[in-house]
């Protein structure tokens, strides 16, 4: 499996947990003392934070896609770029995530979510 595979595996887990509605399950891909940026809220610090974060994210469940469109690694360390869609009230962005390898998964250790431009 490519790293690209094997990350957009990880994604689409979230994926599922977010269209559940399962903040906690959202906050599994993210290492514990992972950082979420967001432009719809601060700056979430730690897999706790990002699950409570998650928590209004998830209440429409809606029809969140991500799709990689780049990803790399290196060692324990993997970078990816994602695309997101969530409809017309949520919008569309992308997203560069840093992971870091923890056993046989990688975690989330930083994420910059932005929004595409209006137009």
């Amino acid at each position: 499996m490519t790293t690209r595979d094997e990350i957009q595996a990880v994604l689409n887990a979230y994926v599922a947990a977010y269209r559940a509605g399962d903040a906690k399950g959202c906050a599994a891909i993210f290492a514990e003392d992972a950082q979420l940026h967001s432009p719809y809220a601060p700056p979430a610090i730690g897999r706790a934070a990002i699950a409570a974060l998650h928590v209004d994210w998830v209440q429409d469940g809606g029809n969140k896609t991500l799709t990689v469109e780049e990803a790399g690694a290196s060692g324990d360390l993997a970078w990816c770029l994602a695309r997101f869609a969530e409809g017309a009230e949520t919008g569309d962005g992308t997203t560069l995530a840093v992971l870091e390898r923890h056993g046989e998964d990688w975690l989330i250790r930083m994420c910059c979510l932005n929004e595409a431009p209006a137009g």
